[in-house]
């Protein structure tokens, strides 16, 4: 049942917000200072600030204000009997119950006593027990305002941050609960801490540091968790704080412990190494094994982790794997240091010098860079190409271990007498990683340029035919499958990109010649299975752009294998569009196939451009108009121009069209009739095909 101060009382608290309302009665009716006293010291015994839900305390701010605490917090004496800090307490606990509501957490009349909160909390003459709540319920307002959205730069630009640090370094009461927030402070505004208080902030790094070295219990690891957080970007190397934090991260990671351990560690040791290089390792033979312990633990754990594979682990492992690069690269810069190296010669070999390419740790590296690439080509751009040569070398190391082993399985099983040899495993398989990447590369002058040196095509051609030989089997299972079709694709892509960017480079690499025998091969038979839409439109894109390059090639002077491939791509492009009836039913429009709807957003821009190669190709081969004729395409394509409305042929269309029909007029005198006898000269006009109503015109 409802109250008479309208507080809807909840199970289990009906007495107690009965005993609140009338305290909050008593204040409203208080006649002076000191029965309005009396009535709030009730509501503080009446309930705490933790113990209320979020209408009562907002029922509480009402009934008070600000008014009465700001007077409680200022005043100078104290009740006859009581403790010096009576009324500043009673103030405090006010606004601690106040700013559990982020509204009043961010008023601007808790903004302006974060002074105030300063003094509590690094005040040494508050020490005694009975100040004790007093100074909790302070940093419960401090908790309140960092949490809000400006309460970090507020509570730096008033002092705090220099306050939190001088509780934590002098010991005052409540400590824990300042390095608390001095780490929220950092994890918030981190380089505007740093610009208002270095001094104060390396005060607490050199004892936490001191801290960190001593302790022989679980605070070691939780010191290890919170330290990096006031490691700064740079230390110089006689800072205060390294000797103790070299000696509790060398008794860390000389121990044998479990990962969820050693991982802060390793997390430490990078984030110093990033501030001050190798300088906070001591010289000589302790430091030595250190470091080389530490770079070898790094090692391992890049390698478990990524051999792993799973990209769910990895995501939770993101900031480790960070840690243990970042301990790598230093332990490379160690090795290639000649003179003043933490490492001996013989440590230096054992990291990096008998490290082979095949090793997986290699691959996985590979891997992950490639994965980046994939997404990401515009920065780093000089680092990506410095990097490109070894990629394809590494990648074309792994692809011809892969062929040697393929060619020593099938003499093994010749020689036992059997048909053929099962496919050996392919462990590392870098270029299928690194495709994505390649075709953005690929697009850009500097990168291709390298990659042409480099023989990239070469290596990509072999690769594909290799890739092709495997998808033709359909010896794999079906994800496997969709991995070699998917690689399959994004070659295509990548050959695109030669061909329209370096045209010259497709006449002048045999490799290309062996690729357009596949190409032309293949297409025939991949045509009928619709479910590998995508591929053949890259495989017909591809083709068609190819041949207008080679077209003096002897494989595509009217062998079969040419006539079938053309043939096979003119079906692929009439299939596309199609005459069906309009949603009224009543016109015929021009539509996409339904059974190239599914592909169509992957296929659409390649169809476009097959049409403008095709164009091309026409009058580079003389067989080529017949071949339309017999297909068929020609009468159909006219047809349906008859057929649909205008307005459903829009212009893009319209010209790809208008160049197959301009192309087939010009070289071929019997096109050119079939033309004229469906009407070409109205058609041309019906659409606004300008340049096939005046080819038509002319003859």
């Amino acid at each position: 049942m409802a109250s008479n101060s309208g507080i809807v009382p909840e199970d289990g608290e009906s007495s107690k917000n009965a005993a609140l309302e009338r305290c909050l009665n008593v204040f409203r009716d208080a006649s002076n200072d000191s029965e309005q006293l009396a009535a709030l010291l009730l509501v503080t015994k009446a309930v705490k600030a933790g113990e209320i839900n979020s209408k009562t305390r907002r029922r509480i701010f009402d009934a008070v204000g600000f008014t009465f605490p700001n007077r409680l917090l200022t005043s100078k004496e104290a009740p006859e009997g009581c403790p010096q800090h009576t009324f500043q307490a009673l103030g405090l606990t006010l606004l601690a119950c106040f700013c559990t509501d982020p509204d009043l957490a961010r008023h601007a009349q808790i903004l302006n006593k974060v002074p105030i909160f300063n003094d509590v909390i690094s005040s040494p003459e508050l020490a005694d027990a009975s100040c004790h709540a007093m100074v909790d319920d302070t940093y419960q307002c401090l908790r309140a305002i960092l949490a809000t959205p400006k309460g970090p730069r507020e509570l730096v630009n008033r002092g705090t941050l220099q306050a939190l640090c001088a509780a934590y370094v002098n010991h005052c009461y409540g400590s824990e609960q300042a390095l608390q927030l001095l780490v929220g402070l950092l994890t918030a505004v981190e380089a505007k801490c740093w610009q208002r208080a270095t001094l104060d902030l390396l005060g607490v790094l050199n004892l936490l540091s001191a801290e960190f070295q001593k302790a022989e219990d679980v605070t070691k690891f939780k010191l290890c968790e919170v330290l990096p957080r006031f490691v700064p970007h740079l230390l110089p190397p006689s800072a205060e704080c390294l000797p103790a934090l070299y000696r509790g991260l060398s008794s860390i990671l000389t121990s044998k412990l479990s990962p969820a351990q050693r991982d802060p560690a390793l997390k430490l040791a990078a984030c110093l190494s990033q501030a001050c290089g190798s300088k906070w390792v001591p010289p000589g033979s302790a430091g030595s094994k250190f470091f080389a312990l530490l770079a070898n633990l790094a090692c391992v754990e890049v390698r478990l982790t990524l051999e792993e594979l799973d990209l769910a682990e990895l995501g939770k492992k993101q900031e480790l794997m960070a840690a243990c690069y970042v301990v790598m690269e230093l332990a490379i810069a160690e090795c290639t240091r000649e003179k003043g190296s933490l490492l001996h010669d013989a440590q230096k070999v054992q990291l990096a010098g008998r490290k082979k390419p095949e090793d997986p740790f290699v691959f996985a590296s590979v891997r992950i860079l490639a994965a980046w690439l994939a997404e990401e080509t515009s920065s780093l751009k000089q680092e990506i190409c410095d990097l490109l040569p070894f990629l394809i070398q590494y990648a074309r190391m792994q692809f011809e271990e892969e062929r040697k082993s393929r060619t020593g399985a099938q003499r093994e099983s010749e020689q036992a007498g059997q048909g053929s040899a099962q496919e050996p495993i392919w462990r590392g398989d870098a270029l299928r990683f690194l495709l994505p990447g390649l075709s953005h590369l690929t697009a850009e002058d500097r990168p291709r340029e390298i990659l042409i040196s480099e023989g990239a095509p070469i290596l990509l051609c072999q690769y594909f035919l290799h890739r092709w030989e495997k998808f033709v089997l359909s010896t794999e299972t079906v994800s496997a499958s969709k991995s070699v079709e998917n690689s399959l694709q994004t070659s295509c892509e990548i050959f695109l990109n030669f061909v329209v960017t370096a045209p010259d480079l497709i006449s002048r690499e045999e490799c290309f010649a062996a690729l357009m025998d596949t190409l032309l091969k293949s297409l025939p038979s991949l045509l009928p299975q619709r479910e590998h839409l995508t591929l053949t439109a890259n495989v017909t894109t591809l083709g068609l752009m190819m041949a207008k390059r080679l077209f003096a090639y002897p494989g595509l002077q009217g062998t079969p294998e040419a006539e079938g491939f053309f043939v096979a791509a003119i079906r692929f492009l009439a299939d596309a569009y199609v005459p069906q009836p309009g949603p009224d039913g009543e016109v015929m429009v021009l539509s996409v196939n339904p059974a190239y709807k599914a592909a169509w957003p992957a296929i659409r821009e390649l169809w476009f451009l097959s049409m403008q190669a095709f164009a091309s190709c026409v009058p580079l081969f003389l067989w080529l108009p017949q071949d339309v004729l017999r297909s068929g395409w020609l009468q159909e394509l006219l047809a349906s121009l008859g057929r649909v409305t205008p307005k459903s042929v829009d212009m893009e269309i319209a010209r790809a069209y208008q160049g197959i029909l301009v192309e087939l007029a010009r070289a071929s005198q019997p096109c050119l009739e079939m033309i004229q006898q469906h009407q070409g000269l109205e058609l041309a006009s019906l659409h606004g095909m300008a340049a096939l109503e005046q080819c038509l015109s002319e003859q």
